[in-house]
C-alpha cells in the first residue's frame, strides 16, 4: 500500500500523464503479484447481511480510498453473494447462505470473490469457507426397512441395512446407529473406502420361526452435532422357511465408465446374479440399496434383467462418479450385494462463460496506445483441454487483449483512434474452447469516442463571391457563407468573424456570428467603390480554438443613378454660339455636344437627338458621336440665326436625360458676322474703358496664339526631319474616356487674321482635315482628307 501511494504521488508532481498512466501499471503490477488472498469463515445459515469481515482493516486502506477508488467486490459465477460497504469498509453477506445448497457434493465449502479497485486497477483474491451448522437430521430412505431371513441363518450372519443420509458433514454428519434392545439382533458399523459409514444387522442367536415369525426392531441413526439430531427408521424380520443356496453376482463389483452427455435409456451395464435353487427360491430380483437419491434418480435398474441404464442427465461438473450397491434378492428371501462404480468422463459440454468486471464506456479520441478500456474475466467449468479458453475480437479493430491473471483479460487500445472517422465501435469478444468439438460464447462491448479539438472548420469555398445594387437599403442580406466542423459538440459550433486589418476603414460590410449571413451596413455607390475584398475568419469553440479564413469578395452592380454630364458645351452657359459659312455644303460639321455618364455599362450608353431647332430639315445630329451637321446645303432662305436644343439620353431603366443649347449664326464672312454683331450691339463710347479692355484682351490672345503657332511649327519640322509622323491633337482624359462624349480626333480648328483690318477681328472657319502621309491609315474616328493644300489656299483667301 505504501509503495502504491508513492508512486501515485509522483505521478501527479511530475504532470505527466502518459508516464502517471505508466507509473500506475506498474504499480498495479507489483501490488498483483505481492498481494495475498484473504481468507475468512462464515457459520451457514446466518441472517442476511451478516457481519464477514471488515475489508478496510485488513487491507489497510483507509475508508476515504474505498470510495474515491470504487472498491466493489466480485464473486466468481453469476450470483452476487456478498456485499461490500464502501463507507463502512465492511464486507456482509447479501443472503442467507446454506451449505448443502451451495456445496452439495463436496465436504469443505469455500467462495471465492475478488476486491476490485478502480483508478488504478487493483484486484485482491479473496476466500470464504462456509463452516456447517447441525441443521439437518439423519433420514433413512424408507421409514421401514423389511428383512426377509431364513430361519436357519446361523449366527453371526450379516444383513445389510438401508444408510441414513445426512446433508451435514464431519461431525455434524452421521456418526453412528443404534439398534433397539432384542434377543436376537446386534449392529455392526463399517465405513467403505468413500468414507461413507454402513450398518450390517449381525445374528447373534438362532431364530426360530415357530417360536416367533416377525421382529420388530428400531432402528436410529444419530450424528454428532451439539446438540445432536437423529433419525430413526422400523426394521421388519420376517423369518423365512429355509433357503439354502444364496444368489451369487459374477463380479463383486461393476467398474463403468460414461460419458456425461449419454442419452437416456443408453444402457450403463447389466448385473446378473445366478440362485442353483428351483423355483421361487431360484428366482432372482434386483434391486437398488444403499445407493443416493441422486442416484437413483440418474439411472434405473431392471429388477428382472438387472441391466442399469440411464435415467436423467448426466453432469460431470455436477459429480464425476457414482456409486450404487444392487442387492440381489431370490425367491426364498436370499440376498447378495455387488457395487456398480460408475465414472462420469468429461464432454465438452459447457461454453466459456465472460463476466464483465470493469467497462470505460467512453474514451477520448486523443488516448494514447495501450489505454485499458474493460477488463473481464472467462470461465469454463468443463475440465482438462475443454476448460481452457482463449479469447479473441472479431473484426479488424483498433483495440486487442491482454491476458493478466486468473483468465482476466483486459481491452486496450492498439492504435491511434479518430472519432471523426468512426464514432462508436461494437466490440464483440469471442471466448472458445479447447475441447475436440470447440464451444464458443461471445460478449458485445459498446465504446462510445469522445470528441477531441483536432479538426479546424472548412469553408466550403476559398472565395466567396456576392454581388448588391448600389443605393441598396441599410442592413440588407446578400449571402451566407458557410463552414463545417468535423468535430463534435462545442469544438464544432463555429462563430464568423471579420479580420480586422491595420491601417483600413471600417468595411461596410457585416457577418452574422452564429449562422455567417452577410449584410451590407450601409447604401453603397458604384461610382465610388466599384468591389472591395475582406476576410472573414471562422473558428470554433474548442480549447483552444481552431480556425480558417476565406475570402468574401463583393462586387456593386451599377444603379442608374446618374444622369448625362455635359463636356461641350459647358454646363455655366446657357447658350454655345456657333459660327456656319453660308456655303457650308451638307453634312458640314457645326459643333460636336459632349456629355459623359459616371454609371457603367447599359446605363452609360448615350444616345444624341435633335430635340428641337429653329430649321428642323437644315441640322441633324449623329445619334451615337453627338455631331452636329448640317443636313443640307445651307441657302440665302435660311434665318441668320438658329437655335438647337440637343437632347443626350442613357439607356438605363428609367432613362435619364440632359440637354444641350446651341445658337447658330449663319454667316457670309467674318467681316460681316462682325458688323451684324456691331449693329445689333448698343454703340459705345470710342475711348470708353470697355474698348481698353477689349484690345487688351486681343492683344494677349495674339501673342499666346503666335508663340503656340511657332512652337508648333519649330515641333513639326523638328519631327519631319526625324521621319515621324505628325502626332494628332488628343482631348482631356475625361472626354476620351467617357463611352460616348470624346471629340474625333480628324476635326480640329484653325484661326486666321484678316490683314488690314482695322479692328483686328477674328473669327472661326470650317474645321479642317489632317492630311496623312502615304501608305498610314486615319486613326479611329479620323477621315482622310486629300485637300489639304487647297483649304489652306482658301483660309487664306478668306482672310484676305
Amino acid at each position: 500500500g505504501w509503495l502504491f501511494w508513492r508512486v501515485m504521488a509522483c505521478g501527479r508532481r511530475s504532470g505527466d500523464r502518459n508516464r502517471q498512466v505508466i507509473l500506475v501499471i506498474l504499480c498495479v503490477c507489483v501490488c498483483q503479484s505481492g498481494a495475498e488472498t484473504l481468507r475468512y469463515s462464515l457459520p451457514e445459515e446466518m441472517e442476511r447481511d451478516s457481519f464477514v469481515a471488515n475489508i478496510a482493516k485488513d487491507l489497510g486502506v483507509p475508508l476515504s480510498q474505498l470510495a474515491a477508488r470504487k472498491a466493489r467486490v466480485v464473486s466468481e459465477g453469476n450470483e452476487q453473494l456478498f456485499r461490500l460497504n464502501q463507507n463502512t469498509g465492511v464486507l456482509t453477506a447479501k443472503e442467507s447462505l446454506d451449505r448443502e445448497e451451495i456445496c452439495p457434493q463436496s465436504d469443505t465449502c469455500t467462495l471465492f470473490f475478488k476486491i476490485f479497485f478502480e483508478n488504478p486497477l487493483q484486484l485482491i483474491r479473496g476466500e470464504v469457507e462456509i463452516r456447517d451448522v447441525n441443521d439437518n437430521s439423519p433420514v433413512f430412505p424408507e421409514k421401514e426397512m423389511v428383512l426377509e431371513i431364513l430361519e436357519t441363518a446361523s449366527p453371526g450372519s450379516r444383513f445389510p441395512l438401508e444408510s441414513a443420509q445426512d446433508k451435514d458433514v464431519g461431525i455434524n454428519g452421521l456418526q453412528n446407529y443404534s439398534l433397539g434392545p432384542n434377543p436376537h439382533f446386534s449392529l455392526s458399523l463399517g465405513t467403505g473406502k468413500n468414507g461413507v459409514k454402513y450398518v450390517e444387522l449381525v445374528l447373534q442367536r438362532q431364530l426360530d420361526r415357530e417360536e416367533q415369525g416377525e421382529l420388530s426392531l428400531l432402528l436410529t441413526a444419530t450424528d454428532g452435532g451439539s446438540p445432536p439430531r437423529s433419525g430413526t427408521a422400523q426394521v421388519r424380520i420376517v423369518v423365512l422357511d429355509a433357503n439354502d443356496n444364496t444368489p451369487v453376482f459374477e463380479r463383486e463389483t461393476y467398474e463403468v465408465r460414461l460419458a456425461e452427455n449419454s442419452p437416456p435409456e443408453q444402457l450403463v451395464v447389466r448385473v446378473s446374479a445366478a440362485d442353483p435353487d428351483e423355483g421361487s427360491n431360484g428366482k432372482v430380483r434386483y434391486a437398488f440399496t444403499q445407493t443416493s437419491e441422486r442416484s437413483r434418480q440418474l439411472f434405473q435398474l431392471n429388477p428382472t434383467t438387472g441391466e442399469i441404464r440411464v435415467a436423467g442427465k448426466l453432469d460431470f461438473e455436477e459429480a464425476k462418479s457414482h456409486t450404487m450397491v444392487v442387492k440381489a434378492t431370490d425367491g426364498g428371501g436370499l440376498s447378495a450385494h455387488c457395487k456398480v462404480q460408475v465414472e462420469v468422463l468429461d464432454v465438452n459440454d459447457n461454453a466459456p462463460e465472460i463476466a464483465l468486471t470493469s467497462l470505460s464506456a467512453s474514451i477520448p479520441e486523443d488516448a494514447p496506445p495501450r489505454t485499458v478500456v474493460a477488463l473481464f474475466s472467462v470461465r469454463d467449468r468443463d475440465s482438462g483441454d475443454n476448460g481452457r479458453t482463449e479469447c479473441s475480437i472479431d473484426g479488424d479493430l483498433p483495440f486487442s487483449l491482454t491476458p493478466t491473471f486468473d483468465n482476466y483479460y483486459e481491452l486496450r487500445t492498439n492504435a491511434a483512434l479518430d472519432r471523426e472517422r468512426t464514432a462508436e465501435y461494437n466490440i464483440t469478444i469471442t471466448a472458445t474452447d479447447w475441447g475436440r468439438k470447440r464451444l464458443s460464447s461471445q460478449e458485445t462491448i459498446f465504446v462510445q469516442i469522445s470528441d477531441v479539438n483536432d479538426n479546424p472548420p472548412e469553408f466550403t469555398q476559398e472565395i466567396y463571391t456576392m454581388s448588391v445594387t448600389e443605393n441598396n437599403s441599410p442592413m440588407l442580406r446578400i449571402g451566407s457563407m458557410k463552414a463545417t466542423d468535423a468535430d463534435a459538440g462545442i469544438n464544432a459550433r463555429v462563430n464568423y468573424a471579420l479580420v480586422r486589418q491595420e491601417g483600413k476603414e471600417q468595411p461596410e460590410v457585416s457577418v452574422n456570428a452564429e449562422n455567417g449571413d452577410v449584410y451590407i451596413l450601409r447604401p453603397l455607390d458604384y461610382e465610388k467603390v466599384a468591389a472591395f475584398e475582406v476576410t472573414v475568419r471562422a473558428a470554433d469553440g474548442g480549447s483552444p480554438p481552431l480556425s480558417a479564413q476565406a475570402v468574401l469578395r463583393i462586387v456593386v452592380r451599377d444603379e442608374n443613378d446618374n444622369a448625362p454630364v455635359l463636356l461641350h458645351p459647358g454646363p455655366e452657359s446657357s447658350a454655345a454660339g456657333e459660327l456656319v459659312p453660308r456655303w457650308a455644303p451638307s453634312g458640314y460639321l457645326v459643333a460636336k455636344v459632349v456629355a459623359v455618364d459616371a454609371d457603367a455599362g447599359q446605363n452609360a450608353w448615350l444616345s444624341y437627338e435633335l430635340a428641337k431647332a429653329t430649321e428642323p430639315g437644315l441640322f441633324r445630329v449623329g445619334l451615337h458621336s453627338g455631331e452636329v451637321r448640317t443636313a443640307r446645303a445651307v441657302t440665302e432662305r435660311d434665318a441668320a440665326r438658329q437655335r438647337l436644343i440637343v437632347l443626350v439620353r442613357d439607356r438605363g431603366q428609367p432613362a435619364l436625360s440632359a440637354t444641350a443649347t446651341l445658337a447658330v449664326a449663319l454667316v457670309d464672312g467674318f467681316s460681316e458676322a462682325h458688323l451684324r454683331v456691331s449693329e445689333e450691339a448698343p454703340a459705345a463710347e470710342p475711348d470708353g474703358p470697355l474698348t481698353l479692355y477689349l484690345i487688351a484682351s486681343l492683344v494677349c490672345v495674339s501673342v499666346l496664339f503666335l508663340a503656340t503657332a511657332v512652337a508648333a511649327l519649330v515641333v513639326k519640322v523638328w519631327r519631319a526631319r526625324r521621319g515621324e509622323t505628325e502626332t494628332l491633337p488628343t482631348f482631356p482624359t475625361t472626354a476620351t474616356e467617357s463611352s460616348a462624349g470624346s471629340l474625333p480626333r480628324s476635326y480640329v480648328y484653325d484661326v486666321c487674321f484678316a490683314a488690314g483690318t482695322v479692328n483686328s477681328e477674328f473669327r472661326f472657319l470650317r474645321p479642317l482635315f489632317p492630311c496623312f502621309p502615304a501608305g498610314l491609315p486615319p486613326g479611329p474616328g479620323e477621315q482622310r482628307s486629300s485637300v489639304c493644300s487647297q483649304d489652306a489656299a482658301n483660309l487664306g483667301a478668306e482672310g484676305d
